[in-house]
């Protein structure tokens, strides 16, 4: 399964992603710096985003990507590894 993590921050990146390899998850990471990240999302099955870390903005276009394409999105507003493996947990 593929999840898509946008936000977050720049030193926890790998963390994130072992974190989610760990409970069978392949995880995309945007932090939150990159332009029209839906642009890039592609297939993911699920969207997690640590509103904390990310423009108002950018969070309008992934809700509305989301919403459009019906993929699952999933708000929290802290950006820690334990919160996404909770999420994680969840899905």
């Amino acid at each position: 399964m593929c999840a898509a993590l946008i936000g977050g921050m720049d030193r926890l990146k790998q963390n994130y992603i072992t974190s989610a390899k760990q409970k069978g998850f392949k995880l995309k990471v945007f932090t939150g710096k990159e332009n029209k990240v839906s642009a890039m999302l592609g297939k993911a099955d699920h969207v997690i985003i640590f509103t904390n870390q990310i423009s108002h903005a950018a969070k309008i276009d992934i809700v509305k990507y989301t919403k459009a394409k019906n993929i699952p999105l999933h708000m929290y507003h802290s950006c820690g590894v334990s919160t996404l493996k909770n999420c994680l947990e969840k899905l």
